[in-house]
């Protein structure tokens, strides 16, 4: 399993774009992102400077990935 540094929300939603997720709305400090075409659960992005690591990878798992696949998309990978 691979290491999360820390991001921001905004970088973290970045990558949840490039596998078909879209910014829906913003309910308060945080971002609603759904991915109609696959049927995954949406995600609850806080968009703060920091995300907590637990708090990203029960993210990153909800959206069928893996932390290495996560890791890999933000440094410019397709996934």
């Amino acid at each position: 399993m691979g290491i999360l540094s820390n991001i921001s929300g905004k970088e973290a939603v970045k990558v949840f774009k490039k596998i078909g997720y879209y910014l829906d709305h913003q309910q308060g400090s945080h971002m609603i992102l759904y991915n109609d075409q696959h049927g995954y659960p949406p995600l609850c992005i806080p968009n703060h400077k920091e995300l907590a690591p637990g708090l990203l990878a029960a993210q990153i798992k909800r959206a069928k990935l893996t932390v290495d696949e996560f890791n890999q998309m933000r440094k410019g990978g397709k996934g």
